[in-house]
């Protein structure tokens, strides 16, 4: 019998290991020859630990397992309490279009033979028998953009490199996320690691460099290590020779503002990790002095499948300028959590409703925050909204790097809009004066308007607009996010509002 257990954080963090002692027990006091296979998660947070049993017609899901759960197996699994049927059939899972994570669940993330079995090396393989400025334009033809937040059509990014001349260029990949609500990041490296590697070596090839660096937070030890042992066994095939490159882990010391680009660059060079003023562009004089593409995780593990299959395939996926796919990943208050990838151009509410099933509270949702900490705050109002980068920005949200949290109608929307402003003070760099002395300021207006002062309305929604454009980088920008976005559509949670109708 043939048994697939996930051995990512998520999975761990639900009794997966426990589970596993359990299996390989029972099977040892049975006397029964089992295989056990460790799998990343499929991304159905609800269902970890979920156990898979390889069958003739696919494999047949039982979750959430505990230790108590497994005897049960071995007797009659087709009637276990915890079956689900094919995996691949749960309407969660089935509905979803994947290209960036097809291989997650369904390999041994560090089994060279199960990549290359899934259609992994192939993007690469076609890449290197491409002039780099090739591979640049297949990129470009794909549509692809920045998923890491900014939404920056990442063929720009990477012919602006290409056209750069040095002796030296490197490749670096954001995984400093730390966005509450997202772990597709974490999800990938955990579960298909070699992803990300064969789509950095295509950048490398594209671009003329030679070196990249995988910047990881200290908070994902599990990714960390996967990371590690993957770039060891690519290199040990001769993988990463055959593309002429060179590939380090860089652990970050978990600061919020390592997120984003020059205060991860000065984070790699050993210094303190503060927002550099541009220009010049990382583009031009990034790491180290030289030229320099960086890119979010999603990003890059989303190039081999558009060499692989052409930049035209990957573009015919999306709506408007928003191409390909999207790994939007759901936590809070919602009954279906996890990862689901599809197209750009699933609203709103067919995601939080239809797909999620509303809260796992029962009650009504109240709001949905996309985009992370600093994302607005959309109200069911907002539920026919695309994911779309400029559809939400015409709404004054952001789709980010696409992480959802739901809250049911008992969220206070003051102390959210205040945590806003407190995490940006807590998390500041201090570089420049509208974040570090604005988000305190934001603070203290705050507590006056849940004070009843409604005299500090005018004055918080100035200090928004000067840190929204004064700012350096998006932690000061975008904190007004959720702050203007909680004060528009839930005025009620508001004292001085409340005081005024009445």
């Amino acid at each position: 019998m043939k048994v697939w257990l996930p051995l990512d954080a998520s999975a761990k963090a639900c009794g997966a290991e426990e589970v596993a002692v359990a299996l390989m027990m029972e099977a040892a006091r049975r006397g029964v020859e089992i295989t056990l296979c460790r799998n990343g998660t499929r991304g159905m947070s609800w269902l970890e630990p979920l156990l898979e049993i390889e069958t003739p017609a696919g494999r047949i899901g039982f979750g959430p397992m505990t230790p108590a759960d497994v005897p049960a197996l071995f007797d009659t699994p087709e009637s276990h309490p915890k079956a689900l049927g094919l995996v691949e059939e749960i309407p969660f899972f089935k509905s979803q279009t994947r290209l960036t994570f097809a291989r997650c669940g369904r390999i041994e993330p560090l089994s060279l033979e199960h990549y290359a079995a899934e259609g992994g090396w192939v993007g690469l393989r076609k890449a290197l028998a491409m002039r780099p400025a090739e591979v640049v334009e297949e990129i470009l033809a794909s549509g692809l953009r920045g998923r890491g937040g900014a939404g920056f059509p990442t063929g720009i990014k990477w012919r602006t490199v290409l056209g750069a001349e040095a002796a030296q260029k490197y490749i670096v990949c954001n995984v400093d996320e730390g966005d509450s609500g997202s772990f597709a990041d974490r999800m990938l490296i955990e579960g298909d690691p070699y992803c990300l590697i064969e789509g950095m070596a295509i950048a490398g090839h594209a671009v003329g460099a030679t070196q990249g660096y995988v910047y990881i937070r200290s908070e994902y030890p599990d990714a960390i290590t996967m990371m590690r042992a993957a770039i060891a066994r690519a290199e040990a095939a001769g993988v990463l020779a055959e593309a002429g490159f060179a590939l380090e882990v860089r652990v970050g010391a978990g600061a919020y503002v390592c997120g984003e680009e020059t205060a991860m660059l000065n984070s790699i060079e050993g210094k303190r990790g503060t927002v550099r003023a541009k220009p010049p562009l990382p583009a031009l004089k990034g790491l180290f002095g030289q030229p320099t593409v960086v890119n979010n995780l999603l990003s890059l593990a989303a190039v081999p499948w558009i060499l692989a299959h052409g930049g035209a395939a990957y573009q015919s996926f999306g709506m408007d300028r928003s191409r390909g796919t999207i790994p939007l990943q759901i936590g809070g208050n919602v009954k279906y959590g996890g990862l689901y990838e599809t197209g750009f151009g699933i609203t709103l509410g067919q995601l939080v409703m239809d797909i999620c099933g509303g809260t796992a509270s029962g009650r009504a949702v109240k709001a949905v925050q996309v985009g992370g900490p600093l994302g607005a705050y959309h109200p069911i109002s907002d539920f026919d909204l695309p994911f779309c980068y400029e559809c939400f920005s015409g709404q004054g949200g952001l789709v980010g790097h696409a992480g959802l949290v739901v809250h049911d109608e008992s969220a206070d929307m003051l102390k959210l809009a205040r945590f806003a402003m407190e995490f940006c003070a807590i998390e500041s760099c201090g570089t420049c004066t509208p974040c570090r002395i604005g988000a305190v300021r934001g603070v203290e207006t705050l507590d006056r308007i849940g004070a009843g002062d409604a005299a500090a309305l005018p004055l918080l929604e100035d200090l928004c607009e000067t840190m929204k454009l004064g700012s350096l980088c998006a932690l000061g920008g975008f904190t007004p996010y959720p702050v203007l976005s909680a004060l528009r559509h839930f005025p009620d949670d508001f004292p001085v509002f409340r005081e005024a109708a009445e």
